[in-house]
């Protein structure tokens, strides 16, 4: 098979159901792709050839029986390298965990398996998921594939640059402070943040466990609402995770009557000038399709990356206690246990990673604890009722928003000045720190040369809605 084409997740389930193609010429295509594009673009760490092949026949053999196969079967899948895949390693872009193999599957993968999607290999990540432009990986920056001298974001880079170049069909990432949908809008895709315990963090090596949340990015909200649909849901292993409500969905074909909230917060000042006017673009379309803006204030939003540079770091540094050279990533010549603790962390973390761990082991220690990580729970809770009133007080059925102040930067750009890359996920934190959805999506009628995202925000357990108000902005 020779696609030039990208195939949606529909087109390949209905392709193999009617002998198009088979899963193994799809698999083949995209392992053929990889080794092609992604020397000059390094959106993988590593590849599942040998298994993914052995899938692509299961689900083939499967076919050839008559057996009706799930939605995702035969589906080539990219998995960001902090979420386990049996046999693979899942280093999170770190020294300190090169040699690590994973010893079972998380329970996302677990469900894509069972599904017989195809697991490519694993992608490309600011090390442990610290950073917002790949470019702290220990293994080398990703590059965007819109243009190779700009970053794709971060921290699940990677999986963005993969979707985005077809290298993979879906992907998924995890979001913690803006991580899938940040990179999603550099890189041109559909990133998704469900609802926070939506879906099972079983499996995914732990940055920041009250904020972390696994997602899928895509070439379209449908696929991305399909690869949801199927790896969310209640999990024995992770107590966070839950069903989610029926709501009320909205079967509409318009947009009419749906109220969508502008916050002032986010639109009052520091985006770029392609940034603001793709804003304004994708409002007059919305506007066109019958939805109605209400200006709306979310007080607390100016609160929220410095809540969020107390809060992450504070659980990372606990999460990376752990990795003491014990069990793995031990340093060579270390002769004593201290020695042993040192050099290991001190050698085999990166300068992102430490910085973070300090901040986080400062604000927890005895006298700061209440000053900066208790006060700052409470900022949170703050943000978050920021939040629901504007659902259920101000009757907005979404709240549309900037995905970052600007289109991806340049490689190396803002590597020198830590509080300059902090502010890319500015727009995004805010909704991890309340727990609700948020859909980056590629705005159509963007100014400038690059990718420009917008996002939509929906209230807590709306996840299905929001896919529906994507889903409409598509089809215009």
């Amino acid at each position: 098979m020779n696609n030039e084409k990208s195939l949606s997740v529909s087109e390949i389930r209905d392709g193999l159901r009617s002998g198009k193609f088979s899963a193994a010429e799809i698999a083949e295509d995209y392992f053929k792709k990889i080794e092609k594009k992604d020397k000059s673009i390094h959106a993988y760490l590593n590849l599942n050839k040998k298994s993914g092949l052995e899938a692509a026949s299961w689900v083939d053999s499967r076919l050839k029986s008559g057996e009706d196969l799930p939605d995702l079967a035969g589906v080539p899948i990219a998995l960001k390298d902090v979420i386990m895949s049996e046999g693979l390693p899942c280093t999170a872009s770190s020294k300190i965990l090169e040699n690590y193999i994973s010893s079972y599957d998380a329970t996302v993968v677990k469900k894509l398996k069972e599904q017989g999607a195809i697991i490519l290999g694993k992608t490309n990540t600011d090390e442990f998921a610290m950073g917002s432009s790949t470019e702290t990986s220990a293994y080398g920056p990703t590059k965007n594939p819109h243009d190779l001298e700009r970053v794709p974001g971060g921290s699940s880079g990677g999986s963005a640059a993969a979707v985005a170049a077809d290298m993979a069909v879906v992907a998924l990432g995890s979001d913690t402070g803006g991580s899938i949908r940040q990179p999603a809008g550099f890189c041109g895709t559909v990133g998704f943040k469900p609802t926070y315990g939506a879906v099972s963090r079983f499996g995914l090596l732990a940055m920041c466990s009250s904020l972390d949340q696994i997602g899928p990015f895509a070439r379209s909200v449908k696929d991305a609402e399909m690869v949801f649909e199927e790896i969310k849901g209640e999990d024995r292993y992770d107590a966070t995770s839950f069903d989610l409500p029926d709501r009320r969905l909205w079967e509409k074909e318009d947009l009419k009557n749906i109220v969508i909230g502008l916050p002032k917060e986010y639109l009052e000042g520091g985006l770029s000038k392609e940034v603001e006017t793709t804003i304004k673009n994708v409002i007059h379309e919305f506007t066109d399709m019958g939805a109605v803006f209400k200006d709306i204030s979310l007080p607390h939003t100016k609160y929220a990356l410095p809540c969020y540079y107390i809060i992450m770091p504070a659980e990372a540094s606990t999460n990376l206690a752990r990795y003491d050279g014990i069990r793995y990533g031990r340093s060579k010549d270390a002769k004593s246990l201290l020695e042993i603790y040192e050099k290991t962390k001190g050698e085999r973390f990166g300068e992102e990673v430490k910085r973070r761990i300090l901040l986080g082991t400062f604000v927890l220690s005895s006298g700061y604890y209440d000053a900066y990580y208790a006060k700052a729970q409470r900022v949170r809770r703050l943000i978050r009722e920021d939040f629901e009133k504007a659902f259920d007080s101000d009757k907005v059925d979404a709240i549309l928003a900037p995905v970052s102040p600007s289109p991806a930067f340049k490689i190396g750009e803002k590597t020198q000045n830590p509080m300059e890359m902090y502010l890319s996920d500015i727009f995004t934190i805010p909704a991890n720190l309340a727990g609700i959805p948020g859909l980056a999506i590629p705005a159509k009628n963007k100014e400038g040369d690059l990718p420009i995202g917008f996002q939509l925000m929906g209230k807590w357990g709306d996840d299905k809605n929001l896919f529906s108000l994507g889903k409409l902005y598509e089809s215009i």
